[in-house]
């Protein structure tokens, strides 16, 4: 464990070891060094090759007999593509994608790259039209994270001093207007300019966690500046007010868990009745599934920090729907470490029954039958989008949890392979392939965010989760 708690309602008081946090601290170091030899051996091998190794789709494309064009797939169709080089990027990388609907309907992906985020917009077809991009506010990284709370985009890198960039994305609707749709060109937006705010109060953060409710967004991990690890924050939860976003401001930190990787906040409303009312964050902090009441930002409480088998890196998770009663936590180095259930490398998702926010429980698990890591999902009606790196997007029914805890009924009911390389084997354990994904468009459209390919267009044309 890489901090030893006390927490009290009180005090919200904690002490922190430091050798602890020192393992913990060259673990992370120790994957994202794995990470980067692993592409720069990619890009060697020519697989970071841009427009020409990967041309843009702009037509359906259905899944038949197992195969959209040359990838594999069971009920997902393509419908789109942009290769991070159409999208304007000099580095031909991508990492993080997140989505925004305006108030009209139009539907808009911000997909991450290495030096920046490109902006495309959905075709009420599938297809993606480039629409600009906003370069990052220092130098780039190959780890950017982007939510959205309203009309802002809110974007954050583990670049030195990179800080806050929030854009207003109104401004992609005068880009490609409605009574223009032919004569127009993407826009490449200034940096500062066009920007609504460039909040610095923090440098280099891993990723940004968005709670509308709240207008907070909350940059967690960063290795350098006020958030870094070896501070006061500790790596934790740093809030950012942003009810206006030309002026948002900080709060706090949160360093009473240490190091946050990524989290989920909600305002509680569950089996846990204390809680009722309360700001909780479900947080993925590297050793644990930790909860943190974050009401108040100067005293806030760890409610619980739960262990479990298998445990190598605990790295992201969702609730499986509104209830606050179960939740899926993705871990990424079991596969490659080979603890655990996750030894014989296929993509391993631990369930947890919350009920009770103080005791949480590993109830079982759900494995994929493709071997690789998983990285990141979100639960739209009972099912799963999973983005697992080599084996792309995975469609997940997880709507049996609350029936049956120890995930022997989840089943997988559809996929998209975006990493062809490694099909005949099943799959490789590497960091290769895709990195997010964003499920949550009223079309039905699923943006998947592949490391050296592009965006894809996807729509799922499977049975609903079954409940």
């Amino acid at each position: 464990m890489k901090f030893n708690v006390i927490a009290t309602a009180a005090l919200g008081a904690s002490t922190v070891s430091a050798s602890a946090s020192a393992e913990a601290a060259s673990k992370m170091e120790q994957v994202m060094e794995i990470k980067v030899k692993q592409w720069e051996d990619a890009r060697a091998r020519g697989l970071f090759g841009g427009s020409l190794l990967y041309p843009k789709i702009k037509k359906s494309t259905p899944c038949v007999k197992g195969k959209a064009g040359e990838y594999q797939c069971s009920k997902v169709d393509l419908h789109g593509f942009l290769s991070h080089e159409d999208l304007g990027s000099q580095t031909k990388a991508g990492n993080d994608v997140w989505g925004w609907t305006s108030a009209t309907g139009r539907e808009f992906g911000i997909v991450g790259e290495t030096d920046g985020v490109g902006f495309v917009e959905i075709n009420n077809d599938g297809t993606l039209d480039y629409i600009g991009r906003l370069d990052t506010a220092t130098t780039p990284t190959s780890w950017r994270d982007i939510k959205v709370i309203g009309n802002h985009a809110y974007i954050g890198a583990e670049s030195q001093d990179h800080g806050l960039q929030i854009f207003d994305l109104r401004k992609l609707l005068d880009v490609k207007p409605w009574w223009n749709p032919f004569f127009w060109k993407p826009k490449v937006f200034d940096k500062v300019k066009d920007l609504t705010a460039h909040f610095t109060g923090f440098g280099a953060s891993h990723n940004i966690v968005a709670h509308a409710a709240t207008n907070m967004i909350y940059a967690v991990g960063g290795r350098s500046g006020a958030n870094a690890r070896n501070t006061t924050c500790a790596g934790g939860l740093f809030a950012v007010d942003v009810s206006n976003p030309a002026k948002p401001f900080s709060p706090g930190c949160i360093p009473q868990d240490g190091y946050v990787h990524d989290a989920q906040c909600v305002i509680y409303k569950g089996p846990s009745k204390k809680y009722n009312g309360r700001e909780i964050c479900y947080s993925y902090n590297e050793d644990t599934l930790s909860v943190l009441d974050v009401t108040d930002k100067k005293s806030p409480v760890v409610v619980s920090r739960t262990p479990y088998v298998g445990n190598a890196y605990s790295h992201q998770g969702w609730l499986i729907d509104n209830s606050n009663t179960y939740l899926l936590l993705d871990d990424e180095l079991d596969e490659m470490n080979k603890v655990g259930p996750a030894a014989n490398g296929h993509t391993t998702t631990y369930i947890f029954n919350i009920a009770n926010l103080e005791a949480p429980i590993n109830t079982g698990l759900w494995q994929s039958p493709a071997k690789s890591i998983d990285h990141n999902q979100y639960v739209v009606n009972g099912l799963s989008y999973q983005a697992n790196y080599g084996s792309g997007l995975r469609i997940v029914d997880v709507s049996s949890i609350p029936r049956d805890p120890t995930g022997s009924s989840v089943k997988e009911v559809g996929f998209f392979d975006c990493h062809p390389e490694d099909d005949d084997v099943n799959g490789v354990v590497e960091f290769l392939g895709t990195w997010s994904v964003y499920p949550y468009f009223k079309s039905g459209y699923i943006l998947l965010n592949s490391i050296e390919r592009g965006i894809y267009s996807l729509k799922y044309n499977g049975p609903r989760a079954k409940y």
